[in-house]
């Protein structure tokens, strides 16, 4: 949307919004402050006129679809790789670590008092160090009085993980009593950094073991913390993984495959949702 200070392109999110509103759809809003966007736009200015774009930028964004989303991620991805604090960017440089995320929140309240305000991020499920110093985060927010919302896991799912990992994350993260969103889900069959001899089937069926743990944690949430569950993307073809120089062609993280036909795992997030309706 910022192509320069004050410049907003605002056609394409505008044609989203409208589509939501004529077919009654809920509109969640990603991603207003990210570590990997705007240096373009604020390096090279001073403090004064940095957090002063800072604050119009959250205000113009947020404040166009008052009422029309339901939900913000308002900081993407704070946490650094390895889990190991937090990321180093051009908003914490001038804003301090936790500052630029605080100021973010609160700005983005000012704009649209009534929508859930996430702190999103991924890898929490996958490594207990990032999920762990994701959660400090969280608390340390809450007790300055940050008005934090919600919480997002990517939910870009290691189908390597152990059994009961993604299950310990949810317990931890719902103690806060915070909406959760289940935000970016997909899960690659992929065997990074080493040679995997395992046949397809197999991998398909421990693909959809964690799929089946990451949804039966969701639902097993109280309602009111049940925010959404978003898988990122449709078809196995519309995968961000699917355009990296290292596919095969063969990987298949999504629902669904090539020809919108039911992959294994659409069923493991399946079951889970019609048990959660029969409760």
């Amino acid at each position: 949307i910022l192509a320069g200070p004050d410049d907003y392109g605002w056609d394409a999110p505008d044609r989203i919004a409208d589509f939501c509103t004529a077919h009654e759809l809920r509109l969640h809003g990603h991603a207003l402050i990210w570590y990997s966007q705007g240096a373009e736009v604020f390096a090279g200015l001073d403090r004064a006129r940095f957090i002063a774009g800072f604050d119009r930028y959250i205000a113009a964004v947020a404040g166009r679809y008052r009422g029309r989303v339901v939900g913000w991620d308002v900081v993407n991805e704070a946490v650094a790789e390895d889990g190991n604090g937090l990321r180093d960017c051009h908003w914490s440089r001038v804003l301090g670590q936790d500052g630029y995320i605080a100021r973010a929140f609160e700005q983005a309240q000012t704009a649209d008092p009534d929508a859930v305000l996430f702190l999103n991020d991924y890898n929490l499920e996958n490594n207990p160090t990032k999920g762990a110093t994701f959660l400090r985060l969280v608390e340390r927010l809450l007790k300055a009085g940050v008005p934090l919302g919600g919480i997002g896991t990517q939910s870009h799912l290691d189908i390597e993980i152990p059994h009961g990992q993604t299950r310990a994350f949810f317990r931890e993260a719902a103690q806060f009593g915070l909406p959760i969103h289940v935000s970016e889900l997909d899960a690659s069959l992929r065997s990074e950094g080493r040679i995997d001899t395992r046949s397809r089937q197999i991998r398909l069926d421990q693909q959809s073991a964690r799929v089946a743990e990451l949804a039966e944690a969701f639902v097993t949430l109280p309602g009111a913390q049940r925010y959404a569950f978003t898988v990122w993307g449709l078809r196995d073809t519309d995968s961000w993984l699917r355009r990296d120089a290292r596919d095969d062609g063969r990987d298949s993280p999504l629902l669904f495959d090539a020809d919108g036909q039911a992959n294994p795992m659409f069923e493991a997030v399946a079951g889970a949702l019609r048990q959660a309706m029969r409760v």
